[in-house]
């Protein structure tokens, strides 16, 4: 319905069509994906794959909003759900805010089962927290973030978003850094101004696959401020995979990229 093509779950070949599959059969009870889905759980799956270096300092993990002492927070923090995506807060000055507003949307998005309501199994068995992070922006702005594709373990394409908060922008490349406009999805646009590739993108790729490597799929997110790399999450159905690419070749470019062959029961 959402993008337009006729869904074929039995011998998939669009990039979308296998997340699909991943997402409703591989995925959904699969425990170490949730693990690495999870805020706090992806942050014990990078020390024990030796990657505690790139973890964003944390200041707490709480099973209820009342457990946290604002007092003892800095000015400046970021504060979300450990079991869904777009449950966060980013605080930028702790004096002007509103405690008692945020208790509310918190405890509400604790009592969500995130899976269900986005059909993501996998969200499911996470267990609803708080996790607190140190926020590594700017004051008024937001640092790049860069999101890798790897594929069966192999990193092949990523994008770049800027402008979060203000004019959100999303550039499309392989992993090469050659722009990949056709990829573009949801009718987002791209940078007026072309991206520079960060000195350490190599680095930035190996991380990336390593952290990859279990999986058929998964979009690895990092940061770069100023040469150091930080760990974002790991997303496993990226736009629960209803992704409208600019170019709907992409889609099948993409789709070779993904063998799920093992999973498929023929």
């Amino acid at each position: 319905y959402i993008t337009g093509h006729k869904l074929n779950l039995n011998d998939p070949v669009r990039y979308t069509e296998k997340l699909q599959h991943l997402r409703l059969f591989e995925y959904a009870n699969n425990s170490v994906v949730s693990k690495c889905a999870s805020r706090d759980g992806a942050r014990k799956y990078l020390e024990e794959s030796g990657l505690k270096k790139i973890l964003i300092k944390s200041y707490g993990v709480y099973d209820r909003f009342d457990d946290i002492d604002f007092n003892k927070l800095p000015s400046q923090f970021v504060i979300k759900c450990t079991h869904a995506c777009g449950y966060n807060k980013i605080v930028l000055n702790k004096s002007s805010l509103d405690i008692k507003r945020l208790r509310k949307q918190f405890n509400k998005w604790l009592k969500t089962d995130y899976g269900k309501k986005t059909c993501e199994p996998h969200y499911s068995h996470i267990k609803p927290r708080i996790i607190i992070e140190e926020y590594i922006g700017q004051l008024n702005s937001l640092p790049l973030e860069y999101k890798i594709h790897v594929f069966n373990g192999k990193a092949k394409s990523m994008y770049v978003v800027s402008g979060r908060g203000k004019d959100i922008r999303y550039n499309n490349y392989y992993i090469d850094w050659a722009p990949f406009d056709g990829s573009q999805f949801n009718g987002w646009k791209k940078s007026d101004k072309p991206l520079k590739k960060p000195e350490n993108w190599k680095e930035m790729v190996n991380i990336a696959e390593k952290l990859g490597e279990k999986f058929p799929f998964v979009r690895v997110d990092l940061y770069n401020i100023e040469g150091k790399i930080y760990f974002s999450e790991m997303t496993f159905t990226p736009a629960k995979g209803t992704l409208k690419l600019d170019n709907d070749k992409c889609d099948f470019e993409m789709g070779e990229w993904l063998d799920i062959s093992k999973y498929l029961k023929h």
